[in-house]
């Protein structure tokens, strides 16, 4: 049985990985220790916590960027420790002690940090071992690290590199850490329902841009930077995620990812990054534009996306109970920007319906057709 160490254990936990594991106790940042038994006698321990905070070979693997490494790192948990106890030295028994704990390990991360865990990524030195039980428990081997380590806020260049291994905890967890968009699998539990923007179509035929070209120019061409389509593809990628106000709308804006920007169509760059909208445009383009046929628009596309395939219909549905629309049926028009518009906001409150309670209404849906 693999279980949680009790508070009352955390001596004898120490005391075990400093007798019997090469590195000793020490364990950093979101930390989640394991215990594994057998007739009441402990067999092996391990230790998980926060994840490396640069690996080159990982940032490579999952194409990140600075920014979308320091958006999504807190998503992967380290495998820090894993060791077999005298007592139970046979067979498999490493590799079945830890895919006990990745069975565990995002309910308890969700439990006590109150944050999701996508993925668990470890390091092995072939000098030691070549990381068997890793493989056994459905790890990947990425590649070698660089050869050094952190000392002090500093780098020591110790020569020996280290084989990196990651494993998603999640069936969509790889398509969650390098979408271009943040995936809905990253948000906490209890927030409002957001749709994932990495299964829909924005930029091609069909997509978001054609939709929202339906709406006409109001502005003159003189000092104009962003194409109105794009900035109200960035305000819509904002709602669809969660943002319920303008503050939230720009904040959204502001951290987007580079491929993000690229893709909902803002083509203004400066020192050869693109520019994100600023507060006063996004402001003064919502106000500017007639917000129930921007409703209307984006609805019909969002309904069309599910028709697609690309988003199930429960997720729009939800998010249509969410944002106060007064029938959740199919095809339905979204109040999503005239709420924002006249100063009322969107709703932050999880949705419930027909006594189906909010819990169960924000599950992030398991795919199209899924529900």
């Amino acid at each position: 049985m693999v279980r949680p160490a009790e508070e009352r254990e955390l001596g004898r936990f120490a005391a075990e990985l400093s007798a019997h594991h090469w590195l000793g106790p020490r364990l950093s940042g979101r930390v989640a220790r394991y215990v594994a038994t057998v007739d009441g006698e402990w067999v092996a321990v391990a230790g998980f916590g926060s994840a490396a905070l640069r690996v080159p070979v990982r940032e490579e693997y999952l194409g990140w960027d600075e920014q979308t490494r320091s958006r999504r790192l807190g998503l992967i948990a380290g495998n820090q420790r894993l060791c077999v106890l005298p007592a139970g030295r046979w067979p498999n028994l490493a590799s079945a002690v830890l895919a006990g704990c990745l069975r565990r390990l995002p309910g308890d991360y969700r439990s006590r940090y109150g944050r999701p865990v996508l993925a668990v990524e470890t390091f092995t030195d072939p000098a030691v071992h070549e990381g068997t039980c890793y493989a056994a428990a459905g790890f990947t081997a990425v590649g070698a690290t660089a050869g050094y380590g952190r000392v002090r806020g500093g780098r020591l260049v110790h020569g020996r590199p280290k084989t990196y291994w990651w494993r998603p905890l999640h069936r969509r967890g790889l398509a969650a850490l390098t979408g271009c968009f943040d995936s809905p699998l990253a948000r906490a539990a209890g927030s409002r329902p957001v749709v994932d923007l990495n299964s829909v179509d924005i930029d091609g035929e069909g997509g978001l841009l054609d939709a929202l070209g339906q709406l006409g120019e109001h502005r003159a061409a003189r000092g104009v930077r962003h194409g109105l389509p794009a900035l109200l593809a960035v305000a819509t990628a904002a709602v669809l995620s969660g943002a319920g106000g303008y503050d939230a709308i720009a904040a959204y804006a502001a951290g987007m990812p580079q491929p993000a920007l690229a893709r909902l169509g803002i083509r203004f760059r400066q020192r050869g990054r693109y520019v994100a909208p600023s507060y006063p445009t996004l402001r003064r383009t919502l106000r500017a534009v007639d917000t129930d046929h921007l409703d209307t628009v984006v609805s019909d596309w969002l309904w069309r996306q599910t028709r697609r395939g690309a988003l199930a219909a429960a997720a729009v549905r939800r998010l249509a109970l969410a944002t106060g629309t007064a029938e959740a049926t199919t095809g339905a028009p979204l109040r999503l920007f005239a709420p924002i518009v006249a100063g009322t906001g969107l709703s932050r409150r999880p949705p419930t319906e027909h006594g189906v309670g909010a819990r169960a209404l924000d599950l992030v849906d398991a795919g199209p057709g899924g529900g």
